[in-house]
């Protein structure tokens, strides 16, 4: 928890640092920051922080995932205890455990406190996979919730949001008064082109940046997984969903939690490649 504290109030004293240099370097009257700030961090924050707090019921309502309350066979009692003992090796609350219909392997593990969160497994996943093979899995998704990697997430898009909406505005500025050699009037119409563009531009460099604390975070819960289920199982796990060719049906919001083999260009990828993941795991034993 102080590391990931830590982590937050650095980065926000970076991003205001890098700020503070780039108003200064284009003339921009500071008085004019404090409010350009905090209007920047209550839009720049409350998404994340709005969509982390409603990240359970959201999840449940997209994929459909039926909470289990009391086991109705034998493979949902091993689920409930294979959950169970896990949460307790890694110090956190019972989350609650539920499956959501869907013909590939995948999971997902979200929540805005560890000791509240929710794993969800496909049946898919359970219809697939072997038994140790599927732990593995579930530990991974334990590893998340451990770390603290959905509070964490939401904290880094939190300041990533700030930086694009503040930059964008106070470039705008500055280039609408170049343009109307006033720069003491309102804004021009030029104003909102280049925020809008700019926020175009900036937000995809903040992903970029957030995608790749999000594929570091999956070594991190391969790790953790294979701590809970053992290496070698965490391996054929992956090995497993290697094979899978089905295309995910995993909501855009849940992939950033979920063992998913697709991808789009490596800078955008939410999850690093699972032939680096193997590799990954094979170096550390």
């Amino acid at each position: 928890m102080f590391k990931r504290m830590f982590l937050f109030l650095a980065t926000n004293l970076a991003v205001l640092a890098l700020v503070s240099i780039v108003m200064s370097l284009l003339g921009v009257d500071s008085r004019q920051f404090g409010g350009l700030l905090v209007m920047a961090a209550l839009f720049g924050f409350g998404g994340s922080i709005v969509s982390l707090l409603m990240s359970k019921w959201i999840a449940k309502r997209t994929t459909g995932a039926q909470v289990i309350v009391q086991p109705r066979n034998e493979a949902e009692q091993w689920l409930l205890g294979t959950v169970r003992r896990q949460a307790a090796a890694a110090g956190i609350g019972m989350p609650e455990v539920a499956i959501y219909d869907a013909p590939e392997i995948n999971a997902f593990a979200t929540g805005a406190n560890r000791n509240n969160a929710l794993v969800a497994v496909s049946s898919g996943l359970l219809r697939a996979m072997r038994r140790d093979e599927a732990e593995a899995v579930l530990g991974h998704e334990i590893s998340h919730v451990a770390n603290g990697d959905m509070v964490t997430m939401a904290l880094l898009q939190g300041v990533l949001n700030t930086f694009v909406i503040v930059l964008a505005r106070v470039v705008g500025r500055v280039v609408d008064g170049a343009i109307s050699g006033d720069r003491d009037r309102g804004p021009g119409f030029g104003y909102y082109i280049v925020v809008f563009v700019l926020e175009m531009v900036f937000g995809l460099f903040a992903s970029m940046i957030a995608m790749w604390f999000s594929r570091q975070r999956e070594f991190r819960a391969d790790a953790g997984g294979a701590a809970l289920a053992g290496r070698q199982n965490m391996i054929a796990a992956l090995e497993r969903l290697a094979q899978a060719h089905a295309e995910s049906t995993l909501p855009k919001q849940m992939a950033a939690f979920g063992i998913n083999g697709s991808g789009v260009q490596r800078l955008l990828m939410s999850h690093p490649p699972l032939e680096a993941r193997i590799a990954a795991l094979r170096q550390a034993g």
